[in-house]
């Protein structure tokens, strides 16, 4: 998180926090979250809840970067034309198969 804090004038998100109730001495306000822990306070310590959401952030951009630019190589390549299985009878206009050499409607002869 160095360089978020950095980003946003080395702003500290570990010891953000708010006090629910004192601790033992009484006190509602403490300069740091080890000092309430210490004392007893209880705290919803919502710092750590931003800086998960923070490193989630940036480890999820890293994985969609990383896994786009692998796609990105792994182009599909385009499958080649399959062989022609039929052909036409230029007498009756029938499609036939390939290797027939009579058409099977008109029984003309079928150059190869």
């Amino acid at each position: 998180m160095p360089l978020v804090g950095m980003l946003l004038g080395n702003v500290d998100f570990s010891n953000l926090f708010l006090v629910l109730k004192g601790g033992a001495k009484g006190i509602s306000v403490y300069a740091t979250l080890a000092d309430a822990k210490a004392d007893g306070a209880v705290t919803i310590n919502y710092s750590l809840f931003v800086n998960s959401i923070i490193s989630f952030i940036i480890v999820a951009f890293a994985l969609f970067t990383l896994i786009k630019n692998m796609n990105r190589l792994k182009r599909e390549r385009p499958a080649p034309e399959p062989a022609p299985t039929a052909k036409f009878c230029p007498q009756c206009y029938s499609t036939i198969h390939i290797k027939a050499v009579r058409c099977p409607n008109c029984t003309s002869t079928l150059q190869s």
